[in-house]
């Protein structure tokens, strides 16, 4: 998972390229490089962050093409030797993904006399792309990519320049994200919008086995059989400010602070208080459909995962639909059983999660009609999936996951009250309940967010601790899940999330007076349960951190320190436990001096398996 860049035109490329990659550097960021056409390619590339590789670069270097690299480490060490570009000759390439069979080619290629300089999988693409150009001088450079391509087995985002070709720069994609950027008088390549949305909002989303050719004035995208590929330009949505901090001292912070926003743009023109229905054209199942079906498999990873978990309580509940939920890397290679008369339900922030695009594919064979639940227009679980419900929670920067977490779970609210209200399980008059409380859930987060002052006291008090437990029952049990992640992701304190009745089946042997445990106790049918588990740990002496509703007057009681948010319909507390958690975790790294929006070992987006 990393991510790429490319720029032709009639500026500069070192700053296009230098710009664009830090705007992409949320992908990967243990090492970076160029290759800009300068009379011919020059490569600069190192270890390390952007700034890094600006120092290295020569202020005198001109070019108007060029290719660019932030690389998260999946082959060979995060050293300068693997940072892309990877060079052949006259031949340059930058790369997304993983080539499976590059052992059998490396061979291959040592046999024909190519010397190897990195551990990465990625070179034999710019050795194996040499020796297609160079076997044949009438050989241009998209012809040798097409032949290149067809002999990678694995998942490929490429960008390539050439010596021999030097006025276009040529692109492929399987199974990893490209999206083209049309400017005036330039076009551009990237992993993801973000890259130019400075310079442009006009898009071409590449598909799988796509490849093509950038000019200044032109874009030409083939099959793998060499026939042309007409594709409609695209307007995106957002705009510059929308991917920058604005103000805020992080992107999490930022984005945290977005969640009224984003909640309401998810939800907005669906919502029918007065018919006590949501409607959901996107989704492309008849209500007969519906209605017979037997189970829906929630397919996810990481925090999407978590919600998930709440998706499972919230079919269950309102839909009538027994649910189970997979987490995507065991999944593919599990042998489920599955029928036609079952819902696949893919949730995957970006929709380019390898293990998540696996498991949807592995459903599909069964039969399975499936739904995705995502951020990203145009991105991979879009065209692999029957139907897709878009979360408009905008472009997320930070590694760790909030506002689209937030707008996942309100996808979820939706399709549970839609498919609950098909199959008659939920009344008109509980759904409108429902309803009316979804639309107040933007304010109400506006309040939690009013808070951030006494979430901050709580987090430095605790800042210092080695291990934190999260607990919740039903409903509060993904949220636990979440809070925990969310704390170890950016502070990394070791936190654990647990179901709160699992305490005494071991858990609670790690409970001493130096274990901070976030009890998440809104009101609700657990309520009471909660509080024992509360006494539990107690007794155990546990300092108890208790996130409850506004009105509890009980709580106080039984815990040492009370975050409170307004309550609401029981089912949708959820949200706003949310919201407290992320902002209590990312006070927590805060008071830590944690490198907050880019976490040591994560990236963003998990394009392989």
């Amino acid at each position: 998972m990393c991510g790429i860049v490319g720029y032709i035109g009639d500026g500069q490329a070192v700053p296009i390229l230098l710009e664009s990659l830090k705007m992409l550097e949320y992908r990967g960021y243990d090492s970076a490089g160029v290759t800009v056409f300068n009379e011919k390619l020059e490569t600069y590339k190192i270890a390390g962050r952007i700034k890094n590789l600006e120092e290295i670069i020569p202020e005198n270097v001109s070019g108007n093409i060029g290719i660019g690299h932030t690389r998260w480490a999946t082959h060979g060490k995060p050293e300068t030797r693997n940072a892309h570009p990877h060079t052949s000759s006259d031949i340059s390439v930058v790369h997304n993904g993983i080539i499976e069979n590059y052992l059998e080619l490396k061979e291959r290629l040592i046999d024909q006399g190519y010397e190897f300089k990195s551990d990465t999988d990625t070179e034999v693409i710019a050795h194996l792309l040499h020796s297609k150009m160079s076997c044949d001088d009438k050989i241009c450079l998209l012809d040798g990519l097409a032949q290149t391509v067809k002999e990678l087995d694995g998942s490929y985002a490429i960008a390539a320049l050439s010596n021999n070709d030097p006025d276009v720069i040529a692109f492929a994609r399987k199974d990893s994200p490209l999206v083209i950027g049309i400017g005036n008088g330039s076009n551009y390549a990237a992993s993801d919008v973000t890259a130019f949305l400075k310079h442009t909002k006009e898009v071409i989303f590449i598909n799988d086995n796509e490849i093509g050719l950038l000019r200044p004035d032109s874009i030409e995208i083939y099959d793998l059989e060499g026939n042309s590929v007409s594709r409609d330009t695209e307007t995106i949505e957002w705009d510059l400010e929308a991917a920058e901090k604005a103000g805020y001292e992080h992107f999490m912070l930022k984005e945290i602070h977005e969640q009224p926003t984003s909640i309401q743009n998810t939800f907005a023109g669906k919502l029918s208080e007065l018919e006590g229905n949501v409607t959901l054209e996107e989704i492309y199942l008849k209500p007969d459909e519906v209605k017979r079906l037997r189970r829906a498999t929630i397919i996810a990873c990481g925090t999407s995962w978590n919600a998930g978990i709440l998706g499972k309580y919230l079919f269950e509940k309102l839909a009538g639909l027994h649910t189970d939920v997979e987490t995507a890397s065991e999944f593919r290679y599990s042998n489920p059983v599955l029928c036609g008369e079952e819902l696949t339900i893919a949730i995957t922030q970006s929709g380019e999660t390898a293990d998540t695009l696996a498991a949807v594919r592995s459903s599909a064979s069964y039969g399975c009609r499936s739904i995705a639940i995502t951020n990203v227009v145009g991105s991979t679980i879009t065209r692999e999936s029957d139907s897709v419900l878009y979360t408009r929670a905008g472009p997320e920067i930070g590694v760790a996951a909030t506002k689209t977490f937030t707008a996942q779970l309100m996808a979820l609210y939706m399709l549970a009250i839609n498919l609950g209200r098909t199959r008659g399980v939920i009344s008109a008059n509980e759904a409108k309940d429902l309803i009316v409380g979804i639309k107040k859930l933007p304010g109400q987060i506006q309040k939690v967010l009013s808070r951030k002052e006494e979430i901050n006291e709580c987090a430095v008090q605790f800042a210092d601790k080695r291990d934190y437990f999260f607990i919740g029952r039903y409903l509060n049990y993904p949220v636990a899940l979440e809070g925990a992640l969310k704390l170890k992701e950016i502070s990394y304190i070791h936190a654990e999330g647990y179901a709160a009745g699992e305490l005494k089946h071991g858990p609670l042997a790690l409970i001493t007076d130096e274990t901070p445990v976030v009890a998440i106790a809104t009101k609700g049918h657990t309520y009471e349960k909660i509080l024992s588990n509360i006494k539990e740990v107690k007794a155990r002496d546990a300092t108890v951190i208790a996130v409850a509703d506004d009105d509890d007057t009980e709580i106080d009681k039984y815990v040492d320190v009370v975050i409170r948010v307004p309550p609401t319909h029981e089912l949708l507390s959820p949200v706003l436990s949310s919201v407290t958690l992320q902002l209590l975790s990312y006070y927590t790294a805060h008071a830590k001096g944690c490198s907050i929006d880019k976490p040591r070992n994560l990236a963003k987006s998990v394009t392989v398996e």
